[in-house]
């Protein structure tokens, strides 16, 4: 998993409510298992006039010119700036990997679904809850100035709005302690396991030494 620390990128607004899970990644594409190959059929369809199947060819599809991630610079994009109830819907872990394929390293909204917010975590995505106010200032400031940046500080725990002018407005967000150092570390559970590698094997070492005979059958499996 990648680490987060400091990151700065275009902010992609996505004004509405209730984005479910669905609309993040349809449920045809859940059949694969990979965890990459999703950013072309992330948003499928919102971003496509026609319905998108899984191993298609995205290249010739035809695309909504109304969709914000279809238009530059929003198509490079790397934090989302979206409404309240964000990933709401069923619990495929598809959507931030979906979210995260496409480029995204942060979402910033009101609040979020539980189950993706948690997904989130664990895929190297950073889930920002700001107040209502705070958000509908960042979407202010990007009909502003379209393209603009954020400045997102995981350790100082701010979002800054990289908007040009001399006052740039800067926001705090609360983030759960572990979570902010798995982040910082590029630790999944996974890596939080291995970490821990040399303890896992000296227990193994005793256990077998302590009682070979559970360890018999095993061994012979193998063999």
């Amino acid at each position: 998993m990648r680490k987060f620390t400091v990151h700065t990128g275009i902010v992609a607004p996505l004004d509405r409510a209730n984005i479910d899970t669905d609309m993040i990644i349809p449920k045809q594409f859940l059949k694969s298992i990979k965890r990459s190959g999703f950013g072309p059929n992330l948003f499928d369809e919102l971003r496509y006039l026609d319905e998108g199947q899984p191993d298609a060819d995205n290249s010739s599809r035809p695309l909504n010119p109304d969709f914000v991630l279809n238009n530059s610079p929003y198509d490079q994009a790397s934090v989302l700036l979206a409404g309240p109830n964000f990933g709401c819907g069923s619990s495929r872990e598809h959507a931030p990997w979906a979210l995260e394929d496409f480029g995204f390293r942060s979402i910033i909204a009101p609040g979020f679904a539980d189950i993706f917010f948690n997904n989130c975590f664990k895929n190297g995505l950073l889930p920002i809850v700001l107040k209502e106010e705070e958000v509908r200032q960042i979407f202010a400031a990007v009909a502003k100035l379209p393209g603009c940046e954020v400045k997102i500080d995981l350790q100082a725990q701010t979002v800054t709005v990289l908007n040009g002018e001399a006052a740039q407005p800067t926001f705090t967000f609360e983030v759960d302690g572990f979570r902010k150092k798995c982040l910082l570390e590029g630790l999944d559970e996974i890596g939080l396991t291995l970490k821990e590698g040399d303890a896992i094997r000296a227990y193994e070492l005793r256990r077998k030494q302590a009682t070979p005979w559970m360890f018999t059958d095993i061994e012979n499996a193998g063999a």
